[in-house]
């Protein structure tokens, strides 16, 4: 890799800034956290620095949102999670936050204020630009190294995210390391046929994903459902109905319809549609074939001819690409497709998911253990599948370009 891990770098007795995503589903009533697994996926590199002086940066949603607080519930869980002490200070760089790093002794792990409580964390900006923020300079004050582990966030130019690394030192933390690691084998080495399952309401990404790796030849097949399904049905002249073709309005993916358009120009034998469709008739699930789907009924999973087709088809494939699910799963009526398409992926060699929805699902199916790897990271890893380069990624490079390779720790 281009960029520095932590097994370059000493961190005994260092002060170690880490960047983590703990941004998580709250009960804003009770301040509760509703959702650990970001918690979890963070605590190895935490532990990885057990002989260091940890200094906890994070998030909490952001501004205007009822879910946006203080982190004092995130160092209770990280403290119950890693059983350890984690001090809290409800500040970010001001002299509280100052005098508190400098008091921590090694193993010790504290954990300053929400970072978007500063208005600069909440920027879009250039590394150069970032670097200069009164964020950015006082917190690289305080810390001998910066540990970016936050994939969650990967895909934003944010100080913390770009600034720092061009400030300080800046090497990946495991779970980034392995994030980067795994999602780049769907590129490189993973064993053929490769097959993308692209779904859920996120057409303009899917569609994007899509036409990359159809393009870089990196998918052998694309199979739509969800919206991105219904996408490809209008695409093909199917009439999908008016509450369907409503919710596309809604959502403002009309122009996808034209990218679909394009992409089954030059790869229609790569492309599998659904051939029937469930819908709600009569507050019923009823299936038609995709030439007799009704005016008046939305489309809200697969058919069952639909599934049987594709289970066999993802049931042949060397790796599965599974993002976003194939309808409304949170209605027992209408989960089958998302679970059954689940339950196949989960048989394959090498099966990578997107994170959301699709891996909340696979979670709740207990399967975990039989995926490849669960991605952090839906925004991020969305954006990683469609080629291009991370700003988390560009700055990790460039700080080992600018202080790694052999430079003193």
């Amino acid at each position: 890799m281009a960029f520095g891990t932590l097994q370059d770098v000493e961190t005994r007795g260092k002060t170690v800034l880490v960047r983590v995503d703990l941004n998580s589903p709250m009960d804003p009533s009770s301040e509760m956290i509703l959702d650990d697994k970001r918690f979890r996926e963070h605590i190895p590199t935490i532990q990885a620095l057990d002989d260091a002086k940890v200094v906890v940066l994070t998030h909490q949603s952001r501004p205007g949102k009822k879910d946006f607080t203080t982190l004092k519930s995130h160092a209770e869980l990280l403290e119950r999670l890693i059983r350890r002490p984690v001090i809290y200070v409800d500040d970010i760089f001001g002299k509280g936050a100052r005098d508190a790093v400098q008091s921590i002794r090694n193993g010790e792990v504290l954990m300053l204020e929400n970072l978007r409580f500063n208005a600069e964390e909440n920027l879009t900006m250039k590394p150069e630009e970032a670097k200069k923020t009164h964020l950015v300079r006082r917190l690289a004050e305080m810390g001998d190294l910066f540990v970016n582990d936050a994939f969650g966030t990967a895909h934003r130019s944010q100080p913390t995210i770009v600034g720092l690394p061009t400030a300080m030192k800046t090497v990946a933390g495991l779970l980034m390391e392995r994030e980067i690691k795994m999602l780049s084998k769907v590129f490189s080495g993973a064993p053929h046929p490769i097959t993308f399952i692209l779904g859920g309401t996120k057409v303009d990404d899917s569609i994007a994903v899509a036409e990359h790796v159809l393009q870089n030849g990196i998918a052998d097949r694309i199979l739509a459902i969800g919206v991105v399904g219904n996408i490809f049905l209008a695409a093909v002249g199917v009439d999908i109905g008016t509450p369907s073709r409503q919710l596309i309005e809604s959502l403002g993916y009309c122009g996808e319809i034209q990218k679909a358009e394009r992409i089954l120009a030059s790869y229609a034998d790569r492309v599998v549609i659904p051939s029937s469709v469930a819908v709600r008739m009569d507050g019923e699930r009823r299936e038609y074939p995709i030439d007799r789907i009704p005016q008046d009924a939305p489309i809200l999973d697969l058919g069952s001819s639909s599934i049987h087709d594709m289970v066999s088809l993802i049931q042949s494939q060397g790796t599965i690409v599974f993002n976003g699910p194939a309808g409304v799963f949170e209605d027992p009526d209408f989960a089958i497709g998302t679970y059954e398409l689940i339950r196949a992926a989960s048989t394959v060699e090498f099966s990578v998911v997107g994170g959301g929805h699709t891996a909340a699902v696979i979670e709740k199916m207990g399967l975990e253990s039989a995926y490849s790897h669960l991605s952090t990271g839906g925004g991020a890893c969305i954006e990683f599948l469609t080629g291009k380069k991370l700003p988390a990624v560009a700055a990790l490079e460039s700080s080992w370009q600018l202080f790694g390779k052999g430079s003193p720790d």
